[in-house]
């Protein structure tokens, strides 16, 4: 060789070495570089990363639950629904099924798959986007505990940190009892237990292998693989799993085809938001959640807090039930005034079931079920038939008498346009024991509650129809006119003044002059327009006599009369010293009722309704509890004992000989007191009525106040809701007695005396024909005058304002 080529050699040779030693220095500057970046980046991040305290005290952000007394679950509110498991209670079966679907090498990684990480980077890169993660169950529970969802790369360099120090911190079971506890699945159910009841009706404990892939399936997209919202595509999200599964090893192909063929009931469980509850206690559940955000703001939606009410869950139910009756029998005496609505169907769309499902579908949107009141479109009508559609494969005719009178004039050759079914007319269903009948949405509203006199514990309440049509509660915010409901109340009054139930009362008209009132005249009148001379005063109440009750308050005094039934806890400004009073024409609440008459069933002494009785933390331990005043108590006597006494008997002779006498008949009970109330124009309808033991007051009445019909009375509408009610709420209580007469009470030919009222004191008559008008001077024109011209506007009866309420 040369030397000008071995010259050349060596050139190329040092060129060489030296490129490559440069390159070594420039590549180890660079990985010193990157080391170092990488070391402060982790001395800049780490400390700014979250403490783990919310997953080492794991404190769940559980719902606020309401029970009844006896423990039964009757509302539910917050965001996310969640029944927290013990991870050792959790069944293998569903670990499994999680594992397979999200994370097989779970517990084998080091919190990152090192496998999943490649391949999502060979697909990322591939496709130029972020559209693949590779995320493990600990990088996932960091995301959710911490971080947002978001796909940018310092996200998912702070999730990386954070599932280090996860998995430095907890050990592997911990991370996934937090995981399965925790991810949202759908409908909102947090946590594989809650979702087992959402979808399955049952506890996770219970569930099966193919329902366990299936609810494994539903974490990658709550909100699509649910199989309530999709049940094609979360059986094939199941099927994906369980295949998964057998792949692993995790089951036998026995065990795999018996899974894959087995078929899946979706059914939520009682007290989920797909299930609903055991029993109606909306109105009390919505009024005790009120009750609670006044004390704890929005705070109680999470926290745990669970309200157990006063309710108790057989008397809500059969309230419930009452209320729904006693309205629907209203409407169903009522001209049935059309269908709900009207759609265009097809000739011959009945042989097309998806087609048909199609259109019902979209009814169902228009016009959704109501409680049992179901939505149907008639696919033909005639007097003697009527069939209508709940599905393609759910078709019912309508063939019974009875039902179809209830429709009869809108099956008619002359029924009008509005009114007249014919195919496609939109109508609600409702099974009754003998058959299915079409039946208007009800217009008219009820409401019943019902007290325990001896503490004001409220036992049942139903503040309308419908809950889910409003949420205003009718018991505790509707102001209405009691009416006759209200006479006890005057009477009581003058047992005090010196009267006594054989006091003798004029029962003939009784009238004002446009002079008296300053406006115009006032001609009150008995109901029916029947008039005898004089009545006492027991037989007075029993008939429900206007002429005696005025007559009566007239003889007392307004004022006193006032002043008097403020100690049953009415409202003063609502119930103005003036003589209609006397008739019921101020404003109470069903609920201020029902508290008034506790004070005649207990005795004499005025307790608070109260309807919270105990509130517990997520820890189960006691944060409120109510302290009633209960009967008894000295503090708490608003009236005389004897005026207690004699009401009683009053009452009792009402319900088992006057206006109220279906009461005890139909009951057969001898201990019920009790008072029908009628408004002007039956504007409202009311019974009032109680045992020593319960006190329960039922209304109906429409929202914006109109007439419910002529002849329409307490007696007939409202007394029925209340005897189906206490049916139920006194079945196997023994009658209880009157009892002894208190100290001071005598009673002389079959009347009752007070000791300093005996006979020959007492007052023996009031209003003789003869001295009528000398008791008109007592009265307050103004009073009246101002009183008569609210009466004509109805506005002043419904009021919105909000209720007054005892809480803990």
């Amino acid at each position: 060789m040369s030397s000008s080529a071995q010259t050349s050699t060596k050139r190329s040779g040092s060129w060489l070495s030296r490129f490559i030693v440069k390159s070594i220095v420039v590549l180890t500057g660079l990985a010193v570089s990157g080391v170092l970046l990488v070391v402060l980046a982790l001395a800049l991040a780490w400390p700014n990363l979250p403490d783990l305290t919310a997953m080492t005290d794991y404190r769940p952000r559980i719902p606020l639950r309401i029970y009844t007394a006896d423990k039964v679950l009757i509302g539910e509110f917050g965001e996310e629904r969640r029944n927290v498991m013990p991870f050792n209670e959790i069944p293998d079966v569903m670990k499994s099924a999680l594992l397979a679907a999200e994370d097989d090498r779970f517990y084998q990684h080091g919190g990152i798959d090192l496998r999943g990480v490649a391949r999502a980077a060979i697909t990322n890169m591939l496709s130029m986007r972020k559209s693949q993660g590779a995320s493990t169950i600990t990088m996932q529970l960091a995301r959710n505990f911490y971080l947002s969802s978001e796909k940018t790369y310092t996200r998912k360099f702070y999730e990386l940190l954070l599932t280090f120090k996860i998995e430095a911190t907890l050990t592997k079971d911990q991370i996934l009892d937090l995981y399965m506890n925790q991810i949202y699945l759908g409908h909102r159910s947090y946590g594989f237990p809650a979702a087992s009841r959402t979808y399955f009706g049952k506890s996770l404990t219970e569930v099966t292998l193919a329902e366990a892939a299936m609810l494994a399936g539903i974490q990658r997209a709550p909100s699509r693989y649910n199989p309530i919202t999709n049940f094609a595509e979360s059986t094939r999200q199941q099927q994906g799993v369980l295949r998964r599964m057998l792949d692993l090893g995790y089951i036998t192909q026995d065990e795999y085809e018996t899974a894959r063929a087995q078929k899946i009931e979706i059914r939520s469980a009682l007290g989920t938001p797909a299930g609903g509850y055991a029993i109606h206690g909306e109105y009390a559940a919505e009024l005790a959640r009120q009750l609670l955000y006044n004390v704890y703001q929005d705070n109680i939606y999470s926290r745990g807090f669970n309200i157990y009410t006063t309710i108790n869950s057989k008397d809500q139910e059969a309230a419930y039930l009452s209320v729904r009756d006693g309205i629907l029998n209203y409407t169903r005496r009522k001209p049935f005034p059309g269908p709900e609505g009207q759609i265009s169907l097809a000739e011959g769309i009945e042989q097309d079931a998806d087609a048909l499902n199609d259109i019902l579908d979209e009814v169902q949107r228009d016009h959704p079920d109501t409680g049992d009141l179901l939505t149907g479109v008639v696919l033909s009508a005639s007097p003697t038939k009527l069939t209508v559609a709940r599905s393609a494969d759910n078709i019912i005719d309508i063939t019974d008498k009875r039902a179809l009178g209830i429709v009869a004039r809108a099956l008619a050759p002359n029924a009008t346009e509005g009114q007249r079914l014919t195919r496609g007319s939109v109508v609600y269903l409702f099974k009754n024991p003998e058959s299915w009948e079409v039946v208007n949405m009800p217009a008219v509203q009820a409401a019943l509650i019902a007290i325990r006199p001896q503490d004001g514990a409220i036992q049942a309440m139903v503040g309308g129809f419908h809950f889910a049509d409003g949420k205003f509660n009718r018991v505790t915010q509707a102001w209405r006119q009691p009416g006759s409901a209200f006479k006890p109340f005057i009477y009581a009054s003058s047992l005090e003044k010196g009267l006594t139930p054989g006091t003798q009362i004029a029962d003939t008209p009784f009238q004002l002059t446009r002079e008296q009132t300053g406006s115009r005249a006032w001609n009150p009148k008995n109901y029916g327009g029947r008039y005898e001379p004089m009545l006492t005063m027991r037989q007075g109440l029993y008939k429900s006599k206007n002429m005696v009750s005025i007559r009566i308050m007239q003889a007392v005094g307004p004022q006193y009369v006032q002043d008097y039934i403020t100690r049953f806890g009415f409202d003063r400004e609502r119930n103005p010293a003036v003589l209609p009073l006397a008739l019921g024409a101020g404003s109470v609440t069903p609920l201020q009722l029902a508290g008034a008459y506790s004070v005649f069933a207990n005795g004499g002494y005025k307790v608070q309704p109260y309807l919270i009785d105990y509130v517990t933390d997520s820890n189960d331990q006691v944060v409120m509890r109510a302290k009633p005043v209960v009967a008894g108590d000295a503090n708490a006597q608003v009236i005389d004992p004897r005026t207690a006494y004699v009401m009683n008997d009053l009452l009792r002779g009402v319900a088992t000989s006057g206006t109220g006498a279906r009461a005890s008949a139909t009951l057969k009970r001898n201990d019920i007191g009790g008072k029908t109330g009628t408004t002007n124009n039956s504007l409202d309808a009311w019974f009032a009525g109680y045992t020593p033991d319960l006190v329960s007051i039922a209304w109906m009445g429409f929202d914006r106040p109109q007439s419910l019909g002529s002849g329409e009375t307490g007696g007939g509408v409202s007394m029925p809701i209340w005897i189906n009610f206490m049916r139920e709420a006194l079945a196997g209580k023994p009658n209880v007695p009157l009892g002894p007469m208190p100290s001071g009470l005598t009673k002389a030919n079959g009347d009752y005396y007070y000791s300093e009222f005996p006979p020959g004191v007492a007052i023996e008559r009031v209003g003789l024909p003869s001295a009528m008008d000398n008791f008109v001077s007592d009265v307050p024109d103004d009073g009246i005058n101002s009183l008569l011209q609210g009466l004509q506007n109805d506005d002043n009866v419904y009021d919105d304002s909000p209720q007054s309420f005892a809480t803990p």
